[in-house]
Protein backbone atom coordinates (compact mmCIF):
# COMPACT_ATOMS: atom_id res chain seq x y z
CA UNK A 1 0.00 0.00 0.00
CA UNK A 2 1.38 3.60 -1.03
CA UNK A 3 1.26 6.39 1.54
CA UNK A 4 -1.96 7.96 0.63
CA UNK A 5 -3.71 4.59 0.83
CA UNK A 6 -2.53 3.85 4.57
CA UNK A 7 -3.42 7.47 5.72
CA UNK A 8 -6.70 6.80 3.66
CA UNK A 9 -7.20 3.71 5.57
CA UNK A 10 -5.86 5.12 9.17
CA UNK A 11 -8.63 7.89 9.33
CA UNK A 12 -11.42 5.75 8.30
CA UNK A 13 -10.55 3.42 10.97
CA UNK A 14 -10.36 6.49 13.14
CA UNK A 15 -13.77 8.23 12.42
CA UNK A 16 -15.34 6.18 15.13
CA UNK A 17 -12.88 7.15 18.07
CA UNK A 18 -13.47 10.39 16.49
CA UNK A 19 -17.04 10.04 17.53
CA UNK A 20 -15.97 9.37 20.86
CA UNK A 21 -13.38 12.02 21.41
CA UNK A 22 -14.85 15.06 20.61
CA UNK A 23 -18.21 14.65 22.78
CA UNK A 24 -16.29 13.26 25.36
CA UNK A 25 -13.20 15.57 24.98
CA UNK A 26 -15.50 18.23 25.18
CA UNK A 27 -17.16 18.04 28.19
CA UNK A 28 -13.66 17.55 30.00
CA UNK A 29 -12.53 20.75 28.71
CA UNK A 30 -15.71 21.85 30.29
CA UNK A 31 -15.47 20.24 33.29
CA UNK A 32 -11.77 21.68 33.01
CA UNK A 33 -12.95 25.50 32.95
CA UNK A 34 -14.98 25.31 35.34
CA UNK A 35 -13.05 23.99 38.17
CA UNK A 36 -10.80 26.79 37.18
CA UNK A 37 -7.70 25.85 35.15
CA UNK A 38 -6.60 27.39 32.26
CA UNK A 39 -7.12 26.14 28.79
CA UNK A 40 -2.93 25.81 28.60
CA UNK A 41 -3.54 23.61 31.56
CA UNK A 42 -6.01 21.43 29.27
CA UNK A 43 -3.70 21.32 26.30
CA UNK A 44 -0.99 20.16 28.61
CA UNK A 45 -3.18 17.21 30.79
CA UNK A 46 -4.73 16.36 26.84
CA UNK A 47 -1.27 15.85 25.13
CA UNK A 48 1.32 14.59 28.54
CA UNK A 49 -1.50 12.12 30.18
CA UNK A 50 -3.80 11.42 27.19
CA UNK A 51 -5.87 9.31 29.51
CA UNK A 52 -9.57 10.04 29.19
CA UNK A 53 -11.25 8.06 32.09
CA UNK A 54 -8.47 9.42 34.54
CA UNK A 55 -8.46 13.00 33.10
CA UNK A 56 -12.13 13.38 34.52
CA UNK A 57 -11.15 11.86 37.85
CA UNK A 58 -7.50 13.94 38.02
CA UNK A 59 -9.67 16.56 37.98
CA UNK A 60 -12.11 16.47 40.11
CA UNK A 61 -8.74 14.70 42.68
CA UNK A 62 -6.92 18.25 41.91
CA UNK A 63 -9.91 20.28 42.44
CA UNK A 64 -10.43 19.05 45.41
CA UNK A 65 -6.75 19.19 46.74
CA UNK A 66 -5.87 15.68 46.87
CA UNK A 67 -3.08 14.00 48.26
CA UNK A 68 0.04 13.49 45.53
CA UNK A 69 -0.34 9.86 47.01
CA UNK A 70 -3.22 8.79 46.25
CA UNK A 71 -3.71 10.91 42.59
CA UNK A 72 -0.31 8.31 41.93
CA UNK A 73 -1.53 5.34 43.16
CA UNK A 74 -4.81 6.25 41.68
CA UNK A 75 -3.24 6.72 38.27
CA UNK A 76 -1.01 3.59 38.80
CA UNK A 77 -4.10 1.26 39.22
CA UNK A 78 -6.71 3.12 36.76
CA UNK A 79 -4.25 2.78 33.71
CA UNK A 80 -2.44 -0.71 34.76
CA UNK A 81 -4.53 -2.26 32.21
CA UNK A 82 -2.48 -0.51 29.78
CA UNK A 83 0.60 -2.49 30.00
CA UNK A 84 -1.22 -5.59 29.07
CA UNK A 85 -2.65 -3.82 25.72
CA UNK A 86 1.39 -3.18 25.34
CA UNK A 87 1.99 -6.77 25.96
CA UNK A 88 -0.32 -7.37 22.78
CA UNK A 89 1.67 -5.71 20.58
CA UNK A 90 4.84 -5.87 21.93
CA UNK A 91 6.16 -7.11 18.52
CA UNK A 92 5.02 -4.46 16.37
CA UNK A 93 5.69 -1.51 18.61
CA UNK A 94 9.26 -2.61 18.97
CA UNK A 95 9.96 -2.73 15.51
CA UNK A 96 8.30 1.14 14.90
CA UNK A 97 11.58 2.76 15.67
CA UNK A 98 11.84 6.31 16.95
CA UNK A 99 7.58 6.09 16.90
CA UNK A 100 7.48 3.15 19.85
CA UNK A 101 7.85 5.88 22.86
CA UNK A 102 4.45 7.20 20.97
CA UNK A 103 2.80 4.20 19.90
CA UNK A 104 3.22 3.27 23.85
CA UNK A 105 1.86 6.64 25.18
CA UNK A 106 -1.12 6.80 22.56
CA UNK A 107 -2.39 3.03 23.23
CA UNK A 108 -5.39 3.83 24.42
CA UNK A 109 -8.90 1.59 24.58
CA UNK A 110 -10.00 2.58 21.53
CA UNK A 111 -7.11 2.61 19.50
CA UNK A 112 -6.26 -1.00 21.10
CA UNK A 113 -10.07 -2.04 19.81
CA UNK A 114 -9.00 -0.34 16.38
CA UNK A 115 -5.80 -2.18 16.27
CA UNK A 116 -7.28 -5.81 16.87
CA UNK A 117 -9.64 -5.73 13.88
CA UNK A 118 -6.37 -4.74 11.49
CA UNK A 119 -5.80 -7.97 9.12
CA UNK A 120 -2.76 -6.45 7.07
CA UNK A 121 0.94 -7.43 6.14
CA UNK A 122 2.98 -6.99 9.37
CA UNK A 123 5.07 -3.48 8.22
CA UNK A 124 1.39 -2.05 6.78
CA UNK A 125 -0.19 -2.84 10.01
CA UNK A 126 2.11 -0.43 12.08
CA UNK A 127 1.82 2.38 9.94
CA UNK A 128 -1.87 2.31 9.86
CA UNK A 129 -1.89 1.49 14.18
CA UNK A 130 0.62 4.56 13.99
CA UNK A 131 -1.70 7.10 12.14
CA UNK A 132 -4.86 6.05 13.77
CA UNK A 133 -3.19 6.70 17.21
CA UNK A 134 -2.18 10.04 15.63
CA UNK A 135 -5.26 11.04 14.43
CA UNK A 136 -6.90 9.53 18.06
CA UNK A 137 -4.42 12.04 19.91
CA UNK A 138 -5.60 14.76 17.62
CA UNK A 139 -9.05 14.33 17.95
CA UNK A 140 -8.97 14.55 21.97
CA UNK A 141 -6.76 17.33 22.19
CA UNK A 142 -9.31 19.25 19.83
CA UNK A 143 -12.10 18.26 21.89
CA UNK A 144 -10.69 19.38 24.77
CA UNK A 145 -9.63 22.89 23.64
CA UNK A 146 -13.08 23.34 22.13
CA UNK A 147 -14.88 22.24 25.62
CA UNK A 148 -12.14 24.68 27.40
CA UNK A 149 -13.08 27.98 24.99
CA UNK A 150 -16.84 26.84 25.08
CA UNK A 151 -17.37 26.45 28.90
CA UNK A 152 -15.11 30.38 29.13
CA UNK A 153 -16.86 32.36 26.28
CA UNK A 154 -20.75 30.61 26.66
CA UNK A 155 -22.12 31.33 29.93
CA UNK A 156 -24.59 28.53 30.83
CA UNK A 157 -24.62 25.57 33.64
CA UNK A 158 -22.66 22.64 33.88
CA UNK A 159 -24.55 21.19 36.38
CA UNK A 160 -24.82 17.53 35.04
CA UNK A 161 -22.01 17.72 32.62
CA UNK A 162 -19.72 15.89 34.98
CA UNK A 163 -22.17 12.73 34.63
CA UNK A 164 -20.45 12.07 31.07
CA UNK A 165 -17.77 9.90 33.00
CA UNK A 166 -20.68 8.07 34.99
CA UNK A 167 -22.45 7.48 31.71
CA UNK A 168 -18.63 6.10 30.01
CA UNK A 169 -17.69 4.17 32.37
CA UNK A 170 -21.11 2.65 32.76
CA UNK A 171 -21.02 1.60 28.90
CA UNK A 172 -17.62 0.33 29.56
CA UNK A 173 -18.95 -1.70 32.07
CA UNK A 174 -21.97 -3.16 30.65
CA UNK A 175 -20.02 -3.68 27.42
CA UNK A 176 -17.85 -6.19 29.61
CA UNK A 177 -20.53 -8.15 31.10
CA UNK A 178 -21.53 -8.42 27.83
CA UNK A 179 -18.00 -9.73 26.36
CA UNK A 180 -17.19 -12.13 29.28
CA UNK A 181 -18.53 -15.26 30.45
CA UNK A 182 -16.78 -14.96 33.86
CA UNK A 183 -18.99 -11.63 36.31
CA UNK A 184 -16.68 -12.34 39.82
CA UNK A 185 -14.41 -9.21 38.66
CA UNK A 186 -17.31 -6.98 37.82
CA UNK A 187 -19.53 -8.18 41.12
CA UNK A 188 -15.94 -7.68 43.06
CA UNK A 189 -15.62 -3.94 41.53
CA UNK A 190 -19.08 -2.89 42.83
CA UNK A 191 -19.56 -5.08 45.94
CA UNK A 192 -16.20 -3.69 47.46
CA UNK A 193 -16.89 -0.08 45.76
CA UNK A 194 -20.41 0.31 47.99
CA UNK A 195 -18.67 -1.25 50.98
CA UNK A 196 -16.00 1.39 51.33
CA UNK A 197 -18.31 3.87 49.96
CA UNK A 198 -20.18 3.10 53.21
CA UNK A 199 -17.34 3.10 55.99
CA UNK A 200 -14.98 5.64 54.17
CA UNK A 201 -17.31 8.33 52.73
CA UNK A 202 -17.96 9.58 49.16
CA UNK A 203 -14.15 11.54 49.34
CA UNK A 204 -11.92 8.38 50.80
CA UNK A 205 -13.50 5.45 49.05
CA UNK A 206 -11.67 5.26 45.73
CA UNK A 207 -8.15 4.19 46.85
CA UNK A 208 -9.02 1.75 49.73
CA UNK A 209 -11.45 0.60 47.09
CA UNK A 210 -8.81 0.13 44.24
CA UNK A 211 -6.20 -1.60 46.61
CA UNK A 212 -8.82 -4.14 47.82
CA UNK A 213 -10.22 -5.09 44.42
CA UNK A 214 -6.63 -5.41 43.27
CA UNK A 215 -5.63 -7.36 45.62
CA UNK A 216 -8.60 -9.59 45.69
CA UNK A 217 -8.20 -10.15 41.26
CA UNK A 218 -4.23 -10.84 42.13
CA UNK A 219 -4.99 -13.93 44.75
CA UNK A 220 -8.09 -14.75 42.39
CA UNK A 221 -5.89 -14.67 39.22
CA UNK A 222 -3.32 -17.41 41.18
CA UNK A 223 -5.51 -19.12 42.49
CA UNK A 224 -7.00 -19.75 39.48
CA UNK A 225 -3.34 -20.62 37.89
CA UNK A 226 -2.47 -23.22 40.36
CA UNK A 227 -5.83 -24.90 39.84
CA UNK A 228 -5.55 -25.39 36.12
CA UNK A 229 -1.53 -26.30 36.62
CA UNK A 230 -2.95 -29.31 39.08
Amino acid sequence: MKKPEILKLSLIKSLPILCSYLFIGTAYGILMQQAGFPWLSVLLASTCIYTGALQFVLTTLMASGASLLTIAVTTFFMNSRQTFYTLTFLDDISKTGRRRLFMIHSLTDETYAVNCTLELPPKEKREVMFYVAAFSHVYWITGSLLGAVVGQLLPFSTDGIDFCMTALFVTIFLDQWEKSNRHFPALLGLTVGIVCLLIFGEGQFMLPALLLVSAALVYDNSRSRKEEKA
